[in-house]
């Protein structure tokens, strides 16, 4: 069986966590420090927070923004429903928008239209690891008819003086746009660090800062070291130095703070993160040769002239097809022992979120991009023959499906 997305977990990265658990220090400590670092030179940011996972980093965000009862933030209805629940869970209301006909991400001219003086920020999908229209969003928020009806509710909300945009960057670590790398495209970005993720720590995330001039990032990140930390002002590492004890909780804060175990597992994966890029866009570049071919398929954007994808994910799309056709062609996929998926299951298609009254048949962009979506394997350790068995049994389910 060809998996869909395994970690690349090799005796490197065996070994560095072996050090870690060696070293006596399994929480947030050295490691954790100098992974930081290294996303923060590595992005081209202000300064990084490691956490435990995209959620909590995001839901500490939130928080910390006062984000809450009455706000409203603004999210593509084509994401998974961590972005989503967020939100709820800060006490906002998740205001859904389609995404833009040309790719995955979200509409600017959608958000324009969603937005209102209740809006407090933008959360914005890179899907695949392709970004969005940064420039665009950007530009929308800091415009004078847009900054004329934000209304702040704290210190933070006033300082800025406009929405918050934030990049829900949990697949696009390592994009480009304009020559930036995805973390020092907006305000605000949030890492995922999970296990099917490009860059792994099997769980984990981060928190990359990028606000105007004004802020003080060093600060921000003093602060958020503290509010992931139960609202502790000291961590573990600082309380082993000899009397330093006792400690305050400034906060009733949260608990999401990234460990020494995970770090290592993250600066290896850094360490040699390009050979990863440049093999997931050898991938693409085979998939994109056989299915160009071909009269059934829709080839997913992943670069232009001023945007790189981090090839993320391969979102092929079946022309023509219905969904449960496209369901029908990803079993006979499976069938011929090859993974496959669907990147995502549209906001309003869940439960949570139809029982809340939001419907499929208000976004239909999203729906006909949902509907006929097929996501193939992409990673490091897929070889070239593997690469062609899924060529193969693609081309051959779709042709069993649909003639």
């Amino acid at each position: 069986m060809i998996p869909f997305s395994p970690p690349r977990i090799d005796q490197k990265v065996i070994d560095e966590v072996t050090a870690a658990l060696k070293s006596g220090w399994i929480t947030t400590g050295p490691r954790t420090k100098k992974f930081e670092k290294e996303i923060t030179e590595y992005c081209g940011c202000k300064t990084t927070v490691a956490v435990n996972s995209w959620t909590m980093g995001m839901q500490v965000f939130l928080s910390w923004w006062g984000i809450g009862e009455g706000d409203e933030v603004i999210l593509p209805a084509y994401t998974y429903c961590a972005s989503a629940n967020v939100i709820v869970h800060a006490g906002a209301k998740p205001v859904m928008v389609d995404i833009d006909p040309k790719d995955f991400n979200i509409s600017v001219q959608k958000v324009r239209e969603a937005i209102t003086p209740r809006t407090k920020a933008i959360i914005a999908v890179d899907l695949a690891g392709f970004t969005c229209d940064y420039d665009q969003l950007n530009a929308l928020v800091a415009s004078p008819e847009m900054v004329a009806q934000f209304k702040p509710s704290n210190d933070l909300q006033k300082q800025l003086g406009r929405i918050l945009v934030i990049s829900d960057a949990a697949h696009s670590f390592g994009a480009i746009m304009d020559g930036k790398r995805s973390g020092a495209l907006t305000d605000v970005t949030s890492f995922s660090f999970h296990a099917v993720k490009n860059l792994t720590t099997a769980e984990g995330g981060a928190l990359c800062f990028n606000l105007p001039e004004g802020f003080d990032h060093d600060t921000i990140y003093k602060e958020f070291c503290t509010l992931i930390l139960h609202g502790q002002n000291k961590d573990a590492l600082a309380k082993t130095q000899k009397g330093n004890w006792r400690y305050d909780v400034e906060e009733p804060g949260f608990k999401c703070n990234m460990t020494d175990l995970q770090a290592a597992i993250g600066l290896i994966e850094l360490e040699r993160y390009q050979e990863n890029l440049d093999r997931r866009k050898s991938i693409f570049t085979q998939y994109d040769e056989a299915f160009r071919k071909e009269d059934w398929a829709i080839l997913p954007v992943h670069t232009t002239d001023r945007k790189t994808s981090c090839y993320h994910l391969y979102q092929l799309r079946i022309k023509r097809a219905t969904e449960s056709q496209r369901d029908a062609i990803m079993q006979a996929i499976f069938d011929q022992d090859v993974s496959v998926n669907v990147h995502f299951l549209p906001l309003p298609t869940l439960t949570a979120y139809k029982k809340r009254g939001y419907s499929i048949q208000d976004y239909p962009e999203t729906l006909a991009k949902y509907q006929n979506e097929i996501s193939l394997p992409v990673y490091y350790d897929l070889s070239d023959e593997q690469v062609s068995t899924v060529i193969s049994a693609v081309t051959s389910a779709v042709h069993k499906v649909l003639g």
